[in-house]
């Protein structure tokens, strides 16, 4: 599928808090990478905000959060409240990690994107990502 930008798609990979597993999220922005997008990783121990600035200095179509400590019901809600404070309205929130399904429906609701679990298809998310960026950025 080609997007209709005239650059490839750009993605933030992030890891918030303290979680300190990154072994996901490096296979992650790997296969995005693979997949024709520009990738930018932010490494461990990110807040919030960091991740919002970032995704405003890199001019992401998308903002992929690793979560693996179980502080997602917090990191989600506070990453949408500061892209909204910052003006981020038409950029994606996406992620996976362990979140239970309820929490998943909990933070959809709430204007985060797809959620992916541990065992997701890497085409899936690939796929997911490019059909949300071409139909909801305008350039």
């Amino acid at each position: 599928m080609s997007n209709t930008l005239n650059r490839p798609v750009r993605v933030l990979v992030a890891k918030v808090g303290l979680d300190g597993h990154d072994r996901g999220a490096k296979v992650i922005a790997t296969s995005l990478r693979d997949a024709g997008m520009e990738v930018i990783y932010t490494g461990l121990r990110q807040t919030p905000e960091m991740v919002v600035n970032t995704a405003l200095q890199e001019d992401v179509d998308a903002i992929g959060i690793s979560i693996l400590s179980g502080a997602h019901m917090t990191v989600f809600p506070k990453i949408i409240a500061v892209m909204k404070e910052k003006g981020l309205s038409d950029v994606l929130l996406t992620g996976g990690g362990i979140i239970p399904e309820g929490d998943m429906q909990k933070l959809k609701a709430l204007g985060v994107g797809e959620l992916f679990a541990p065992g997701t298809t890497m085409v899936t998310i690939v796929d997911y990502i490019k059909n949300w960026v071409a139909e909801n950025r305008n350039f």
